[in-house]
C-alpha cells in the first residue's frame, strides 16, 4: 500500500496545469509509511486522486509526478511504453544518429537524462526515485533501439552534477555494463567531433544546438568568423565546413580548445579553423582595439544564472558580451547570440540584447529566433524545460 500525500486547499497549481512538480510547501498532509525515493499516491485537498509521483523529503520538489493515472501499474511495461514513445517521437523529428533520447520531464521520466552518440548511450540521473529504475531504463532503451537495428555497444553514467546533492545523493559517474573507449566519433551537419562522455561538460557534448549550428552555415561562405565561448568547438567547426574564410574560435578551458583544435584536424579544417585559449570578457575589448571586424561573430556563453537570486548579475554579463560582440560586427554583418538559462526568460533576454545594441548605437535586423532542437521538447506548463533563447541578427549601424 502507497503512501498518500494530500495537497493543501488552492495548492498544486503547477501539476493542475500540466506540470509535474509538488512542491514542500504545498502538502497538507501524507498519511502512511514510505522511504525517500518511493512512489506516493497524490490526492488533491478534498481527496480527488491526481496521480502517482517519487516522494524525498531532502528536496524542495517533495513529489515528482510520474503518471497521472492513479491506477497505472509502475512497472517493466510503463517504462518500456514511456522509451518507446520517446524514441519513436525523435525519429520524425530529428536527425537520430546522435540525439537526447530522453530528456527528463518532458518526457515523463523525471530527474532522467539520456544521451545517444552514435552507439554509445550516457546518462544522467538526477532525482532519487528514478535513480532506483534508471538500470532497467537503460536496459529497455537499448532493446527499444535494437528493434531499430541499432546495438549500443555501451554505457556511460555521467550522474556527477550538483543538483543530485539537492536530492540527498552522492556524486557518481562510471560504466554501467561493460567498459569501452569513451572517446566516442559523432557527425553531425557533416561535421565530425571526438566526445569525450567520461571527462566532457555535462553528458560530453551539447545536443541542443544542433539546428542553431546548422543555421549559421549559410551565413559563413567566405566569412571572417568569431566563435566565443567555443567549447569543443562546434559553431566554429560549422563556420568551416561551409567555406568560412577563416575562423577563431575562443574558450578559456585548454582542455576544450584542446579538444576543438583535435576536431578541427579531423574534418580537414587546421588551416582555416583556429583556436585559443582566452577569457572572452578579456579578449572581446582587445580585439575591439585593435580595429579587428568579423563578418559573423557568434556568442554561446554557459549559462550565467542558475537561480533567480542572482538573474540581475546575470543580466550585466549577457549585456557586456552582446554590447562588445556587437563592435565586431562590420557594417552588415552578422550576429548569433544565446543564453542557455531557463531564468533568463525570453522577454528578458530580448529586453537586453535592445539595451545593448541601443548603448552602441546598432541597428538590429532579426534574421530569425530559435529554440532548443526536437530532442529537448518543450513540456508547457513544465517552464523549466525551455531554456534555449536563439537570435540571428544583422548588424547595422544607427542611422
Amino acid at each position: 500500500m502507497r503512501a498518500v500525500v494530500t495537497l493543501k486547499k488552492g495548492e498544486g497549481r503547477t501539476i493542475k496545469s500540466g506540470g509535474l512538480w509538488v512542491f514542500d510547501n504545498e502538502i497538507d498532509s501524507v498519511m502512511g509509511g514510505f522511504e525517500n525515493g518511493d512512489l506516493v499516491d497524490v490526492h488533491d485537498f478534498d481527496g480527488y486522486p491526481m496521480g502517482i509521483g517519487f516522494i524525498n523529503r531532502n528536496s524542495k520538489i517533495r513529489v515528482r509526478m510520474l503518471t497521472r493515472d492513479a491506477k497505472r501499474e509502475i512497472n517493466e511495461e510503463f517504462f518500456r511504453m514511456r522509451i518507446e514513445r520517446a524514441w519513436d517521437y525523435r525519429k520524425k523529428t530529428v536527425d537520430t544518429s546522435s540525439c537526447r533520447l530522453v530528456f527528463g520531464d518532458a518526457d515523463f521520466l523525471p530527474g532522467l537524462v539520456i544521451d545517444k552518440f552514435s552507439d554509445v548511450l550516457v546518462v544522467q540521473s538526477l532525482a532519487l526515485g528514478i535513480d532506483r529504475y534508471k538500470e532497467l531504463i537503460v536496459e529497455l532503451a537499448k532493446e527499444t533501439l535494437l528493434k531499430d537495428g541499432i546495438k549500443i555497444r555501451g554505457v556511460y553514467e555521467r550522474s556527477d552534477a550538483k543538483e543530485r546533492e539537492k536530492e540527498g545523493m552522492e556524486r557518481i559517474k562510471g560504466f554501467i555494463g561493460e567498459p569501452f573507449d569513451t572517446n566516442v566519433e559523432i557527425v553531425e551537419n557533416g561535421v565530425k567531433y571526438i566526445v569525450d562522455v567520461k571527462d566532457g561538460q555535462k553528458t560530453g557534448f551539447f545536443l541542443d544546438q544542433k539546428y542553431n549550428r546548422l543555421a549559421i552555415q549559410k551565413l559563413c561562405g567566405g566569412a571572417k568568423v568569431l566563435d566565443c565561448f567555443t567549447h569543443t568547438g562546434s559553431f566554429a567547426l560549422n563556420a568551416g565546413i561551409a567555406g568560412a574564410k577563416s575562423v577563431l574560435g575562443v574558450d578559456a578551458s585548454e582542455l576544450a580548445v584542446r579538444q576543438a583544435t583535435e576536431n578541427a584536424a579531423l574534418n580537414g579544417l587546421g588551416d582555416t579553423v583556429h583556436f585559443q585559449c582566452e577569457d572572452v570578457f578579456e579578449l572581446l575589448p582587445e580585439l575591439e582595439k585593435g580595429g579587428e571586424k568579423f563578418d559573423v561573430v557568434i556568442l554561446d556563453p554557459p549559462a550565467f544564472t542558475k537561480s533567480r537570486s542572482s538573474v540581475k548579475n546575470a543580466v550585466k554579463g549577457y549585456r557586456e558580451i552582446n554590447l562588445r560582440g556587437m563592435k565586431l560586427v562590420k557594417d552588415g554583418g552578422y550576429l548569433a547570440t544565446c543564453s542557455c538559462s531557463h531564468f533568463m526568460t525570453y522577454e528578458l533576454f530580448t529586453k537586453t540584447i535592445n539595451q545593448a545594441a541601443h548603448n552602441v548605437h546598432k541597428r538590429l535586423r532579426q534574421v530569425e529566433f530559435r529554440t532548443q532542437a526536437p530532442d529537448h521538447p518543450i513540456l508547457w506548463a513544465a517552464d523549466e524545460s525551455y531554456y534555449l533563447k536563439f537570435y540571428i541578427f544583422q548588424v547595422v549601424e544607427e542611422m
